[in-house]
């Protein structure tokens, strides 16, 4: 099973990708949340062209990827989960826990420094929050997180199919909880407890500076309630509450030359964590 995940590892990321995104885009038409405010067209087709051109630039940076460091570090024994006795599933829980984590406080960090805000803006920029919001990273940032993740990965040890698994998992809550979908308040509760929904990472896409810097999770809920970063609801609900970054309000800014352009114009904004609210 761990050869072939990791023999088809590029076929089962695209295939989970493709599959969850059209689940998603076809559950947002059935039962959305909120009523979008710009068209979803220029949206879409700008928010997919900066995900294929990340896949496109990753795999010619990057041929062998994260997984490709994980097999290297098994084969030398490099990390702390390759130096020490445990069972395999053991070490493929605690791997996708600790990366899950790491990703957190990366989170944590591209709001807290103004430069790595200045990358990170693009993904709040977005003037509407639907299942294409999941992916949409500036090829900057996206290239600096795979070199962190490359680092984690080596120095945790990890098992290379922990590293497919936690990377579709990423994918997969990525879209899910950026999903334009109605979920009913009752589920939602008991949602929020194992995974991050869409009513709690909506929170953290709002244009207010306190509701931004706060529910950084992907994955799992339990590092915002841990550290203290976790918001229930917004202020003016989630039908109400305005999405994206004050200082980009214009739809040009959802163009793809825009989108690469913008951490380069503008000032650093009101959003970083150090800069106060």
């Amino acid at each position: 099973m761990t050869e072939y995940v990791l023999g088809n590892e590029a076929m089962i990321r695209a295939g989970f990708f493709f599959g969850i995104f059209i689940a998603v885009a076809l559950w947002e038409q059935v039962s959305p949340r909120r009523a979008l405010t710009v068209s979803k067209g220029l949206r879409w087709l700008n928010n997919l062209g900066i995900v294929f051109f990340n896949t496109f630039l990753l795999r010619l940076l990057f041929p062998l990827m994260a997984v490709g460091v994980a097999i290297m570090a098994e084969k030398g024994n490099w990390g702390i989960l390759n130096n020490v006795e445990l069972k395999s599933s053991v070490k493929l829980f605690f791997a996708v826990l600790f990366l899950d984590f790491a990703i957190y406080i990366q989170h944590v960090v591209v709001h807290a420094i103004p430069l790595l805000w200045r990358l990170h803006r693009m993904h709040h920029a977005d003037l509407d929050y639907d299942v294409s919001t999941g992916a949409r990273f500036h090829p900057i940032e996206i290239i600096l997180s795979m070199i962190i993740k490359m680092f984690v990965v080596a120095a945790l040890g990890s098992p290379p199919a922990a590293v497919v698994i936690f990377e579709v998992l990423l994918n997969a809550t990525a879209m899910f909880n950026h999903g334009n979908i109605y979920i009913p308040l009752g589920a939602d509760r008991i949602l929020r407890l194992l995974v991050v929904t869409p009513d709690m990472h909506r929170v953290h896409h709002s244009v207010k500076p306190r509701e931004a810097n706060s529910n950084f999770g992907f994955n799992f809920p339990w590092w915002d309630r841990l550290f203290g970063t976790y918001v229930a609801q917004p202020e003016d609900t989630h039908q109400k509450m305005t999405i994206g970054l004050n200082q980009f309000r214009e739809s040009k800014f959802l163009k793809f030359h825009w989108l690469l352009k913008q951490p380069f114009i503008d000032e650093v904004g009101e959003y970083s964590i150090n800069k106060g609210y």
